[in-house]
């Protein structure tokens, strides 16, 4: 399976490298107010992509900080020692075995490799 994954990556890279090479030619690219930069055809194909992709994970910063921010929230896993230790009381309604740790719930409202489904809008 490595084999088919690298020979992949490699046909991938040459067909690549091939489409870089054949398109060497100066192009315009023109602008508003009559602004125009010429460059070879890969290096605006190149900036387009980077440009893509940045635009792509600027779009998906506000997702990831609230997911991250939602994870702080909730509460999967038994709070901390020092909690227990100082005498802070566990949370109404938590699990806890025979020595009194807290313990997961015997089942998670949703599978641990899943992301947590979205609540609707209000």
């Amino acid at each position: 399976m490595r084999t088919l994954n690298w020979l992949w990556r490699g046909l991938l890279f040459f067909v690549l490298f091939a489409f870089a090479l054949n398109n060497q030619h100066t192009v315009d690219l023109k602008w508003f107010l009559g602004y125009q930069w010429q460059a070879p055809m890969v290096f605006i194909v190149l900036a387009a992509f980077a440009l893509g992709c940045a635009t792509g994970v600027l779009a998906m910063v506000p997702s990831w900080w609230r997911q991250r921010r939602e994870a702080r929230h909730r509460l999967l896993l038994s709070p901390s020692a020092a909690q227990s230790e100082a005498g802070i009381a566990p949370a109404p309604g938590a699990n806890t075995d025979a020595s009194g740790e807290l313990t997961l719930p015997p089942e998670l409202p949703f599978p641990p490799d899943m992301p947590a489904p979205r609540k609707p809008a209000k």
